[in-house]
């Protein structure tokens, strides 16, 4: 038996379920049809034909006394049907083949992000992020020519009514101390601000408001600052003189009405359970022949999926597995601000914003580590471990990762040593990629950043990394190996002998979201012991390595890294939030530290000769498919016009 972990900072607010099986049964009740149309205006695709929307609503009851859900923070005041069960429900949308003979028989699972979809920006090349309805939706349609089935429902409460919801019982004895952060990042006397929760009361004695230029800064609470409630759910804050337009401000007030977000584990949990046709539910599964799931988490969601294993909602209550595959996209070493009493789901921790809010401590890594500095022992995996439930997992982040979300203790222990991953579990580095683009993302000035900004996109490496995660589920067939950063080959260096090229007369030094042991017995919580920092090595371009490099890095036109600054006026010197910067190659010796493009490639010709050769080695390491180097050429095309002269 696995020594359990300990989180004092969670007790206060709940602990972290163990996903035990049980006789009392968590499970679907009912699963309305709401509508079934013709997908994407009846466009077919080639071998599969066209594809069916169903768009339902998902009942779930919960006996609150099941071991599953014990660690549910505020399970207990919920109230309760006439047969003591918790009852609430979810919107849920699937997409599948019109034919049942041209199905794939993989499920695949986005968890949605703020109730949008970006598993068709991913993995389709598609411009939309809503639930997809016009042919153009499709983008070039990778998923829907495999003949998978596409779901999403909903998992976080509070957002607008044109996502995809989950409808959770609002407790309305509860109230408590709840704290929001604002930063404008625009000129202005004053700036108004959303409360997740509505005030207790109006008394404006009872809240505090205070500022901070830097999030290093101490708070204050400064001459000339002020605030005052619009409504139970709005403020207006006077902003002093002396901070500019990126400065921090913290709102803590008395709230009320919060909700058991932790539920959102168990709606996902049980909505994957039920349509892949897991015993234990009320109600018929719509779907046949699903033989496998793979569940895939973008950022937010990607947190949310590593959560929902670490909680042991890979297990539903009967004890069968629920997700064959996992793939947590960018989500760093963090979790969830999910399971707590006044939850915001939304918030995560970067440099500058929303730095110390919960979701982001130990354990960190799919290895068994121990922390030296909480004394605490376990992994990601510990609960489905003990259940035997764990799925298989491709874990991916790009270069912001490891600047704004401390990727680097995914592969280090706390101490500072290489961890060896289970063999269910592979780590992937997409080199010098910012967090998150569209494929025809451009680089431009943000004006809140020093630098262009990054448009590189990890979409052919993820296509690739999708497709051998369904056939590892499904044959067995073996991924390729990991590529990801680590102190034991030196592709990971302490974040104090990190060292960049020249861009012109200086080498800039990016800040690091530094990690602390955090105290949240109190709001804001106290800070404790710095974990150690480690980021990736660079190369003469300035580029980062120990990963899978998109051919644009393999074949560079300039420098891509996953980190900007911010620029004067707000909060200079700061992360950049998640964007990324490209800065380009000069087209002759500038003394920046790097070649200028012309000693990087004589001609046009010879720079797409370099991506096509970088193309064709991850197609044959199995970090790219063979049929998406053309759209990779046609987009290396024209973004090389520059050596076209």
């Amino acid at each position: 038996m696995k020594k359990k972990i300990v989180i004092p900072a969670l007790l206060a607010m709940g602990t972290i379920a163990t996903g035990a099986a049980t006789d009392a049964q968590a499970r679907v009740t009912n699963f309305e049809v709401t509508s079934k149309t013709t997908a994407f205006e009846g466009m077919p695709f080639p071998k599969v034909g066209t594809y069916d929307r169903i768009d339902a609503i998902a009942t779930f009851a919960v006996d609150p006394n099941s071991p599953r859900v014990a660690d549910i923070v505020d399970i207990d005041k919920i109230p309760v049907n006439e047969n003591g069960e918790v009852v609430f429900s979810s919107e849920v949308s699937i997409l599948q083949p019109t034919d049942p003979n041209t199905k794939s028989g993989l499920l695949f699972y986005e968890v949605l992000n703020r109730g949008r979809n970006l598993s068709l920006t991913l993995l389709n090349r598609s411009n939309s992020v809503d639930i997809p309805e016009q042919a153009g939706d499709a983008g070039d349609g990778f998923l829907m020519l495999r003949g998978d089935t596409v779901v999403w429902s909903g998992w976080q409460a509070g957002l607008p009514d044109d996502a995809i919801n989950i409808n959770l019982p609002v407790l309305s004895d509860i109230t408590g101390p709840s704290r929001e952060q604002f930063i404008f990042d625009k000129d202005g006397t004053t700036g108004k601000g959303k409360l997740s929760y509505p005030a207790a009361t109006l008394d404006v004695t009872q809240a505090t408001l205070t500022v901070r230029q830097n999030e290093g800064d101490p708070r204050q609470t400064p001459a000339g600052l002020s605030f005052k409630y619009i409504s139970p759910t709005e403020i207006e804050i006077t902003r002093p003189d002396g901070m500019d337009a990126g400065a921090i401000y913290d709102f803590v007030y008395p709230a009320k009405n919060p909700v058991a977000q932790g539920l959102g584990f168990v709606a996902a949990s049980d909505t994957v359970s039920f349509l892949r046709g897991n015993p234990g539910h009320d109600v018929k599964s719509p779907l046949s022949g699903i033989e496998h799931t793979l569940g895939l988490g973008i950022s937010q969601s990607g947190r949310f999926l590593r959560d929902l294993i670490y909680q042991g909602f890979n297990a539903d209550d009967t004890g069968a597995q629920v997700f064959d595959g996992a793939m947590a996209h960018i989500a760093g070493s963090r979790k969830t601000f999910s399971n707590y009493r006044f939850a915001k789901a939304g918030r995560y921790s970067r440099q500058h914003e929303d730095h110390d809010y919960p979701g982001d401590q130990f354990p960190f890594s799919y290895a068994e580590t121990t922390d030296p500095l909480t004394g605490q022992s376990g992994s990601i995996l510990s609960a489905c471990e003990e259940t035997d439930t764990c799925p298989k997992i491709m874990h991916t982040d790009t270069s912001t990762e490891f600047w704004q979300a401390r990727a680097a203790l995914v592969s280090t222990s706390p101490a500072g040593e290489p961890l060896k991953m289970p063999e269910n579990v592979r780590l992937y580095f997409i080199e010098g990629a910012p967090h998150f683009n569209g494929w025809t993302a451009k680089s431009k000035m943000n004006p809140m950043c020093q630098y262009p900004t990054n448009p590189l996109s990890s979409t052919p490496i993820m296509r690739s990394l999708y497709s051998d995660m369904a056939a590892w589920i499904s044959t067995g067939e073996t991924p390729p190996e990991s590529r990801y950063p680590s102190v034991s080959n030196g592709t990971l260096t302490p974040l104090a002998d990190f060292k960049m090229p020249k861009f012109g007369d200086m080498a800039p030094v990016p800040s690091y979201n530094q990690l602390q042991v955090m105290d949240y017995a109190t709001n804001p919580p106290k800070r404790g012991a710095m974990y150690p920092a480690y980021v990736p090595t660079v190369d003469a371009n300035g580029n980062p390595t120990g990963g899978v490099a998109l051919p644009y890095v393999a074949a560079p036109l300039g420098t891509y890294a996953g980190w900007n600054l911010r620029s004067e006026g707000y909060a200079p010197g700061e992360l950049c939030s998640l964007n990324g910067l490209f800065v380009p190659f000069e087209n002759n010796a500038s003394g920046d530290g790097r070649k200028s493009l012309g000693q990087h490639y004589q001609s046009q010709a010879d720079y797409l000769e370099a991506v096509r050769a970088a193309s064709e080695n991850l197609v044959k390491d199995g970090y790219m498919l063979s049929g998406d180097i053309g759209y990779v050429m046609d987009k290396a095309e024209a973004n090389s016009s520059v050596l076209a002269n």
